[in-house]
């Protein structure tokens, strides 16, 4: 805080730059939190946005009582519990749609759907992070983790979110959210059990079983292997294509829809694929 002292106190006296040097270490934690509430990477933008916004008009009353830090979470928290007040929660067609017929022509997009969308994997690239917490901060925002947290009400998604992601205390969160610890405690329990079995934020494999894993599949993409790629998924994977409401459930169906439309014809080198994360 005394390193940021001079900034605050020029911010504070209406001095932008200084306001921009005070949130831009922020920025990308910050987005990645909208994120994490909204499963829509360009509306966690546009709330980051206000979130800023807000911290700028209300600059005036940050007192000190918390980090800076911790005051910033708490605008960023309550916009996006205004947000998701008014929007409805996204979701994959899996949730609203039986599979899809592989035989049939893929159906076209829906244009109301708000389906989840990944985070790209630049916006933690970008931070200045140590490679295991770069890896953790990736677990956190995995597209299986923001399924889950879908399910979740926006209160007991914004306990879950402080508590178990960015590791405040429940007093802590309590001052967030403006409510007691034995409502943190209460939300925090319901979640977990919700999310239980659904999500883990511990790593399933190492980053070199990963990347190993990734450039198999990529390759199976590009050269139209379908039998290699095939061979890479569980038995009960599943096959989405948002905008397209299509989805395919299980490796046989996927197989099909392969040779039947993706892969048909001379396929090899249609597709190109580069390496990233969600």
């Amino acid at each position: 805080m005394n390193s940021q002292k001079p900034d605050l106190q020029a911010a504070m006296q209406g001095d932008a730059q200084a306001f921009e040097r005070l949130i831009s270490p922020h920025h990308h934690s910050l987005l990645a939190h909208c994120y994490r509430f909204t499963g829509s990477y360009f509306d966690a933008e546009d709330i980051l946005q206000e979130v800023f916004l807000r911290a700028w008009r209300k600059l005036h009353t940050f007192a000190g009582r918390s980090s800076f830090r911790t005051w910033l979470y708490s605008i960023a928290t309550h916009a996006c519990l205004d947000f998701l007040r008014k929007e409805e929660r996204r979701a994959l067609p899996s949730e609203f749609y039986p599979p899809a017929n592989p035989d049939a022509p893929f159906a076209e997009a829906s244009p109301d759907a708000a389906w989840l969308e990944p985070l790209p994997d630049t916006v933690i690239s970008r931070e200045h992070l140590s490679p295991e917490a770069r890896y953790a901060r990736r677990e956190s925002v995995r597209l299986a983790l923001m399924i889950a947290l879908q399910t979740l009400s926006p209160q007991q998604r914004a306990v879950w979110l402080l508590r178990e992601v960015l590791g405040f205390s429940a007093s802590e969160a309590a001052a967030i959210l403006e409510t007691t610890v034995s409502s943190i405690n209460s939300a925090l329990y319901r979640a977990r059990a919700a999310l239980k079995g659904r999500v883990t934020l511990e790593a399933s494999s190492t980053p070199v079983e990963e990347s190993d894993f990734l450039l198999r599949y990529q390759q199976a993409w590009e050269n139209a292997d379908v039998d290699a790629l095939v061979g890479l998924l569980k038995t009960e994977a599943q096959f989405v294509m948002p905008p397209s409401p299509s989805w395919y459930a299980g490796r046989a169906a996927i197989q099909r829809m392969l040779e039947k439309w993706l892969f048909a014809g001379e396929a090899a080198g249609r597709w190109r694929l580069f390496p990233t994360q969600a």
